[in-house]
């Protein structure tokens, strides 16, 4: 159907282009010419454009790289397979509530302009052979204000979408509330909310996809409320208009302010992702929400039965031997731990996990480099992995904070853990920090009450957890990652209550003996195991780096393959009481 609502102006477009090649014209052969409406100027770099190099470039320039605003069916012919799509509720009756004078007029004005109903197209299709419901705004009617239809219409479309149990897939580009419509449009804030809420509560997946421009009452609604959200490059995002703004704070605003780039940066939306990648990355955020994958839908059976067939067909690792080193001291240790181009989180989550998508902010005030998180597949199983991630130079550890997260680090972490649970996801957390940040900006934002408040969720959350230390594990920055059904560590990895060198100054007033307080402290993997405070050591290679993990990879796959058949059949709340119980024997 959608193809051909396009094909009168793909072949308008084609015909122009062929006049403009000199191929056959049987009017003015001889007099070359470009035809009118085949070039166009961009409104954003002033440069003249093919407008099929524009189509080909799914509508973005191809000389500055500016965004164009696309209709509704345009996005959805891009997003949707083809064949799929089926429009729901198309036409819906027009009122007006509040008797405004001349708002009929106006709609009707609209309709006949754009062909639409109302300012957004809602349907069910396949992306990537997914289905999904799927609702685009369109900005030519109204600016895409949210009115009474509006909200009606996606309403209607995610209360379905939970009987159905499909995920929810919403395109934002809205100038806010219709204002026309007074507070019943006001009201559709509260109404599209309220059905998301259901929707998410049945554990129903919902990705926002914020548009230019996404502002006002949709902004403080369905826009934000995502469990992922998405962005297009440098869309304008934001409550309040920046000309609202700068009247009434009587200040130039920033470049770059309340664009999409700034969102993420400021810790808002996941990610950002250009137009001609969205269909592939969507599709892959739904294949990751399968329920039939999750853990407690079959999740672990997929997981042998893939280990198995690797295994038939000679694709799985083999454990290499790995040597350790002889006559270690526990600043030994320390040091090794500590060693530059020692492998990071993002070296075993790559390693290990299959189409890994990170995930960025915490949805309050930034995006903490020190944490990175994201969702992957283990062998065909959907996992949540968090990890604590030092830089592997001097621009890497200072985008890192050298490994030291800030509370919007931790609550970056919380929010992913949170979301694994709603999806049955176990979560793997990879632990290497030594320590939380400790500045005056974290005291500032409650560094404290962040790492309490992981703690605290984490030891009732009802999916599997496994925290593995890589590195250092200092104090109760890393402990805010380690609240697992299990904890393992790699043999040269260290877990402290705090770094040798403060312990040493606190209790001797003399940092020169950190060594002396690296071997009281038992902060070794095989001090911690012997105590039965960890559940396993991992071996290393000598000098373990990038290059030479295989043998430590191999072992830790194996381990995990065990963990997470051990947990088969237990319930989300068993997994919690056992989680439970292994902190209370302490």
């Amino acid at each position: 159907m959608l193809k051909g609502m396009f094909k009168k102006t793909y072949t308008l477009i084609d015909t122009r282009y062929s006049s403009a090649r000199g191929e056959k014209n049987t009017k003015k052969e001889e007099e070359p010419s470009i035809p009118e409406g085949l070039w166009r100027k961009c409104n954003k770099c002033g440069q003249p454009i093919y407008v099929e190099d524009v189509i080909d470039n799914h509508y973005v320039c191809p000389k500055c790289g500016g965004y164009f605003r696309i209709h509704a069916y345009r996005r959805i012919q891009m997003l949707v397979d083809e064949g799929t799509f089926e429009e729901w509720d198309k036409e819906m009756p027009f009122s007006n509530p509040l008797d405004f004078p001349g708002y009929e007029k106006k709609v009707l004005a609209a309709k006949e302009k754009t062909k639409l109903n109302e300012a957004i197209v809602i349907g069910k299709g396949e992306i990537c052979g997914y289905p999904a419901v799927i609702g685009v705004c369109d900005a030519r009617f109204l600016m895409s204000s949210m009115g009474h239809i509006v909200g009606e219409k996606i309403t209607r479309a995610v209360e379905r979408a939970t009987k159905d149990k499909l995920p929810v897939i919403l395109f934002a580009a809205s100038g806010g509330a219709r204002m026309q419509e007074g507070i019943v449009s006001l009201m559709q804030m509260a109404k599209t909310s309220a059905a998301l809420k259901r929707h998410h509560e049945a554990g129903q997946l919902f990705i926002s996809v914020l548009t230019d421009p996404t502002t006002g009452g949709v902004t403080a609604s369905f826009a934000m409320l995502g469990d992922i959200i998405i962005a297009e490059p440098k869309a304008l995002i934001g409550f309040a208009g920046p000309r609202v703004i700068e009247q009434t704070i009587g200040q130039k605003l920033p470049e770059g302010f309340q664009r999409a780039e700034f969102l993420l940066e400021h810790g808002f939306v996941d990610m950002v992702v250009e137009r001609k990648d969205q269909k592939q990355v969507i599709g892959q955020l739904l294949k990751l929400h399968v329920k039939e994958h999750s853990f407690f839908a079959g999740g672990v059976k997929e997981m042998k039965a893939q280990i198995a067939l690797a295994k038939e067909e000679g694709r799985s690792s083999q454990i290499l031997e790995v040597s350790s080193e002889g006559g270690k001291t526990a600043w030994d240790t320390v040091l090794i731990s500590r060693k530059a181009g020692r492998p990071t989180a993002a070296d075993y989550i790559e390693r290990l996990f299959d189409g890994f998508i990170e995930l960025h902010g915490d949805r309050c005030f930034k995006d903490d480099g020190a944490i990175m998180g994201g969702i992957a597949m283990y062998h065909g199983m959907p996992v949540t992995v968090i990890g604590q991630v030092k830089g592997k130079n001097t621009k890497e550890n200072i985008k890192r904070n050298f490994g030291m997260p800030s509370p919007e680090g931790y609550r970056k972490a919380l929010r992913l853990m949170e979301q694994a649970e709603t999806f049955g996801r176990p979560i793997i957390c990879f632990v290497d920090t030594p320590g939380a940040f400790c500045g005056l900006e974290a005291e500032e934002r409650g560094q404290g009450e962040a790492i309490a408040r992981n703690l605290f969720a984490m030891s009732s959350l009802k999916v599997p957890i496994l925290s593995i230390v890589i590195g250092e594990g200092g104090s109760g920055g890393a402990l805010a990652m380690a609240v697992a059904n299990e904890v393992w560590m790699l043999e040269n990895g260290i877990y402290s209550i705090l770094s040798p060198e403060g312990f040493a100054s606190i209790l001797w007033k003399d940092s020169k003996k950190a060594p002396d307080a690296a071997r009281v402290m038992k902060i070794t993997a095989a001090d911690l195991y012997r105590m039965g405070l960890i559940e396993r050591v991992i071996p290393e290679a000598d000098g373990l780096q990038p290059g030479t993990m295989a043998g430590t990879i191999a072992h830790m796959e194996k381990a995990m393959d065990a963990f997470f058949e051990g947990l088969e059949g237990m319930s989300g709340q068993q997994l919690a009481e056992s989680r439970y119980k292994r902190f209370r024997n302490m």
